[in-house]
């Protein structure tokens, strides 16, 4: 039996290296668009100008797309944030363009968003079904990342779109940021360290995906996150204690982080305690649904 195929979009980031390797690891050839080919199964493609080496989709079955800039990667000025929404919908656009002049229709398609579409939900815990609770940026960028992720899904089987959470790995992202300056001693937790932070270990991120690939229950959106959140406070003394580090932590006022962080700073003050109880009931197991394992994991 020949080996189905996915197309990874994104497939060198954080997540995309790992998912790359764990769908191979499931027995499915794997192939991955990116700017810069570099292996075999690389295929070029630039989202900002539409182009795309169409070859990528022959008989795919499994199209997920992970692209995006960096939502923290550089302070938001209008031109940034204007980046930030373009790489996601522009991605999507370029997908469906080819997927509409090749008559390639794979079985299902995966989009990322984030759970960045809430808003600052404060206490309430958050299920799929909520509104957003403002019209911060986020929002209004996961609103058109989501309705871009549409023009795909008409040309696929089924859909399923992960708000994901952050993702704890140790090579990047949010939590390599709240780990670097502890290496040197110190630490800190955001404004009062009370925002609720919703969190998933990479793997399970990664194992999510490849559920949704492999079983047909698997449609529409679902919040990509364990099943326990914790407080900022909570989190940044978990990842201390993680990192056997004798870091001296200390809160990082709300005002100082507006003023030098702008409105990105609501990247970190924003409390989102977000369900991840729909994932658990289509059956999906987490192998890492408490923050002390997985972060132990992490580090290990």
């Amino acid at each position: 039996m020949m080996s189905k195929v996915v197309l990874i979009a994104g497939g060198s980031g954080l997540v995309g290296s790992k998912m790359s390797a764990l769908f191979a690891q499931a027995g499915y050839e794997v192939r991955c668009l990116t700017r810069r080919p570099a292996q075999q199964h690389d295929f070029a493609w630039n989202p900002s100008s539409g182009q795309i080496d169409d070859r990528a989709l022959d008989n795919v079955n499994i199209l997920v797309n992970l692209a995006g800039a960096g939502i923290a990667d550089k302070r938001w000025t209008k031109k940034r944030k204007e980046e930030i929404i373009e790489s996601r919908t522009e991605s999507n656009r370029t997908l469906a363009n080819a997927l509409q002049r090749s008559g390639v229709k794979p079985d299902c398609f995966l989009s990322a968003s984030a759970i960045g579409y809430y808003g600052n939900t404060g206490e309430v815990w958050v299920t799929e079904t909520m509104p957003s609770a403002d019209k911060s940026f986020m929002v209004e960028c996961c609103r058109l990342w989501e309705k871009s992720a549409q023009e795909v899904a008409a040309f696929c089987g089924r859909t399923c779109v992960f708000r994901i959470g952050i993702v704890l790995a140790a090579e990047g992202g949010a939590l390599a940021e709240i780990a670097r300056p502890m290496k040197f001693g110190v630490g800190a937790w955001f404004g009062g360290g009370y925002a609720w932070y919703s969190w998933i270990h990479r793997d399970d991120l990664c194992r999510m995906f490849i559920a949704a690939a492999e079983r047909s229950q698997y449609e529409g959106v679902y919040n990509a996150v364990a099943p326990n959140p914790v407080r900022n406070k909570v989190f940044v003394k978990a990842v201390r204690k993680a990192l056997h580090s004798p870091a001296l932590l200390a809160p990082a006022p709300e005002f100082a982080l507006k003023l030098v962080l702008g409105e990105m700073s609501a990247v970190v003050l924003n409390s989102n305690r977000i369900s991840g109880e729909k994932i658990v009931k289509a059956g999906f197991k987490f192998e890492f649904p408490e923050l002390a394992a997985a972060l132990a994991e992490v580090f290990h």
